[in-house]
């Protein structure tokens, strides 16, 4: 039973394309490792902004820089 987690800042995707990013993982893995569609499992973890960070720092904090 593959089990895929996906990170993302929270701000960056509607609900239709996370829909699309399950689904098309579950594709890959039935096209690319011939595993079971119903048996794959995808969780997307939607994290603030304020809790990711990139050298050092916060995600909001390079984009306010324009980083």
């Amino acid at each position: 039973m593959p089990f895929v987690n996906i990170k993302i800042t929270k701000d960056g995707a509607t609900t239709e394309q996370k829909a699309r990013l399950i689904s098309g993982v579950t594709s890959l893995l039935r096209d690319i490792l011939g595993k079971n569609p119903q048996t794959t499992v995808v969780v997307i973890d939607e994290v603030d902004t304020d809790n990711w960070g990139i050298g050092g720092e916060t995600v909001t904090e390079r984009r306010r820089q324009g980083k």
